[in-house]
């Protein structure tokens, strides 16, 4: 297994969805990924539910805090000082949805929306560092900032947490750019573009799997929907889908052998 007991400044470390339905989100989730929900009995946790896959913490569910808010995942990018980060983000031209705050003894966060629209949390470690596997099936492997202004979030991103920005030929008309820190891909950046539709700047969660044809297939027996693939990638094959409540995420399976 991968397993995780840290994460570095700058690297996502936890993912969460929001639902209106957390008993359809949970029983999809289980379904479709194997997931074990261990939901906080106290009242003040608000009915949030982390996901377990072999007994190890991968991601969590959480009610909505306000009506009319839809079904959606966060990214959350470690942070060594959240409160400096607030103030980074502030500076680079971001906004904060929520100040700074402690949540119980696990860490400390903010949720922000960058210059372009995107919707983030930060995380500072307290005795909740994150997820505690990743990059296996059934758990994150990858998260990637997408919007229609590239030039515009990576010069937020790199003012904030430090990143270098790469490229990678991915087959596709525009390059598919990279968060570095150092020598280690830390997440994308994708260029979100008119053939797209209405897809909103967000941050995208990518699930790994060891089939993506199989997950896709799943995920609508569960009541989801396929909205994209499966394709294969230059780095496996993946697929865009949407959960039973209706927020999207995607799967990448290894590349086939030929």
């Amino acid at each position: 297994m991968t397993e995780f007991s840290s994460y570095a400044h700058g690297t996502p470390c936890w993912v969460d969805v929001t639902s209106p339905d957390l008993d359809k989100t949970i029983e999809f989730y289980g379904g479709l990924f194997g997931w074990e929900a261990d939901q906080d009995p106290r009242p003040e946790a608000g009915g949030y539910t982390m996901f377990k896959l072999r007994g190890k913490y991968v991601a969590a569910a959480s009610p909505p805090q306000q009506e009319g808010i839809p079904s959606h995942w966060t990214t959350y990018i470690a942070s060594d000082d959240v409160d400096d980060t607030a103030a980074k983000i502030r500076d680079a031209g971001g906004t904060l949805l929520a100040e700074p705050f402690d949540v119980f003894d696990s860490g400390r966060m903010t949720v922000a929306q960058d210059p372009t629209g995107a919707i983030f949390g930060v995380w500072q470690a307290g005795t909740h560092h994150g997820a505690q596997l990743a990059n296996e099936p059934g758990s994150f492997q990858w998260n990637e900032c997408e919007t229609g202004d590239v030039a515009a979030a990576a010069d937020f991103y790199t003012t904030v947490f430090g990143y270098s920005v790469d490229q990678m030929d991915m087959g596709q008309e525009e390059p598919y750019r990279m968060f570095m820190l150092g020598d280690h891909r830390t997440a994308g950046l994708f260029k979100i573009t008119d053939d797209m539709g209405d897809v909103p700047p967000n941050w995208m969660t990518v699930f790994a799997v060891a089939d993506a044809d199989a997950a896709a297939a799943k995920a609508k027996e569960l009541g989801g929907e396929l909205l994209f693939g499966p394709q294969d990638i230059p780095v496996g094959r993946f697929a865009v889908l949407q959960d039973s409540t209706g927020a999207a995420f995607q799967v990448v399976a290894p590349p086939q052998e030929s």
